[in-house]
């Protein structure tokens, strides 16, 4: 996950703040020694390190912070604030629409950073919010783009237009226009060609596009694990092109996470949005205070509820309430409660955004494979085992765990933490019973057994 291992050791300089009753100048100065040496090794700017500490340290010995009862906590405050401030604000993050329809967004970007995926997760989330994108195939250099960019509107349901490989550009995103007034779509969602760098003929295209279709935005993708280098790439773009904002991809990668932190220091240009997986579901909004939140290891409750209102079904959700206070709740239930959680997307990702275990939780932690194989062995069962998963004996679990190629013991721990989370829902119910839910979820490490505990 990104920013880890500047998570773990911001919380650890912060842990000796808070262990101080007060803290000195020359403490301050130690600690922030520290930081400085912790946002170097993510890859933050050196320019805008430098900066950020040093308003850090004016801030907290001009507002008399290490006379305070708590100058631990407010010298991590102000880090907070600083953060925030140096990522920019959420007036920044919104999109621009234009006065006319079709409303036009350009997506630009050096190859392999993730545009066209990258185009079709924007339409997806923007179709879920009302809009009818269309996607326009402009990369005519890359065969294989087209091709995917089709693959990706089939699969969230959003037109795609294209002409081939021998029309240029200009003349494609201009008639892509044409067609979604045809077809009553407000939005046209431009994917261009890239290259493996920022080249004058790569610019003049970009910039003919630009003329002819006056997009309300141009949106930089700039691929996260390139730490200092995305920042380059973004200060090369807009001097060009004037990009309105950056979107910024695998963020859910093991980048030390420089980029997010340095490019609108650097280019004054806001991050719009963030790609944190591999599914067209898998894109935020981009947030700075709970960006910031997350580094600091606070978490980012905001962000993981509104996933789940937008994951999981309401009515669907108060239904299982009811059987899990009642003595129906059963493995089917127990079945539809994973994949409400699933759908919030991948669990260290979900874990992450819970205070206190923020940056702890690593990929390679979670056996997010353990879903599968729990889904298999419910699946493997007779519907009359699932209600009633008390009459499995012996020769019925030899079966299960035959039909979906697991072995008993796995099959014992499923049926164990079904009890647990049953006699915790039952014990809770409601809200809490759903974090007991996603508690008993969480424990699948990967040192810990498939289910774990």
């Amino acid at each position: 996950m990104a920013f880890e291992n500047l998570s773990d050791k911001l919380q650890e300089i912060f842990k000796g703040f808070r262990s101080k009753g007060t803290l000195t100048e020359k403490d301050l100065k130690e600690g922030l020694r520290e930081v400085k040496l912790a946002l170097l090794e993510a890859d933050v700017n050196f320019k805008v390190v430098k900066d950020f500490v040093n308003r850090v340290q004016e801030r907290a010995i001009g507002q008399d912070v290490l006379k305070s009862l708590t100058p631990g906590q407010q010298v991590i405050k102000i880090v907070n604030e600083e953060m925030i401030d140096l990522m920019g604000s959420d007036n920044e993050s919104g999109l621009i629409y234009g006065n006319t329809s079709p409303t036009v967004f350009m997506m630009a970007g050096l190859q392999g950073a993730g545009k066209t995926t990258m185009a079709a997760k924007l339409a997806n989330m923007l179709k879920a919010k009302g809009k009818k994108p269309l996607l326009a195939a402009c990369d005519v250099y890359r065969p294989a783009a087209i091709k995917q960019l089709q693959i990706l509107g089939e699969q969230i349901g959003v037109p795609v237009f294209e002409m081939g490989t021998d029309m240029p550009p200009v003349n494609i995103a201009k008639e892509a226009i044409a067609r979604a007034k045809v077809l009553g779509c407000n939005l046209v969602i431009v994917d261009t060609a890239g290259r493996l760098q920022i080249d004058e003929r790569l610019m003049d295209e970009l910039s003919d596009i630009k003329a002819a279709v006056n997009p309300s935005e141009i949106l930089l993708v700039v691929d996260a694990m390139t730490g200092q280098e995305a920042v380059n790439v973004a200060k090369g773009f807009d001097e060009k092109l004037d990009v309105t904002g950056v979107i910024l991809t695998k963020l859910d990668g093991d980048t030390r996470g420089g980029a997010a932190l340095s490019i609108r220091a650097v280019t004054g240009k806001p991050i719009k949005f963030s790609g944190i997986g591999e599914k067209m579901g898998d894109i935020e909004q981009f947030h700075p205070d709970r960006m910031a939140s997350r580094i600091l290891g606070m978490g980012d409750v905001l962000t993981m509820i509104e996933k789940a209102e937008a994951a999981i079904d309401e009515e669907e959700a108060k239904e299982l309430s009811k059987r899990a206070m009642s003595r129906d709740f059963n493995l089917e239930d127990f079945l539809q409660s994973m994949h409400q959680v699933t759908k919030m997307g991948s669990m260290s990702s979900i874990l992450n955004m819970i205070p206190g275990m923020a940056g702890r939780i690593k990929d390679t932690d979670i056996d997010e494979g353990a879903f599968k194989r729990l889904e298999a062995m419910i699946y493997s069962m007779t519907p009359e085992e699932r209600r009633k998963p008390q009459i499995l004996n012996a020769s019925r679990k030899r079966r299960i765990v035959k039909g979906s190629g697991t072995s008993i013991q796995e099959l014992n721990r499923l049926l164990k933490q079904f009890d647990q989370m049953k006699a915790m829902m039952k014990q809770f119910g409601g809200k809490k019973g759903r974090k007991a839910m996603m508690r008993q979820l969480g424990g699948l490490g990967k040192g810990m057994g498939p289910f774990g505990f």
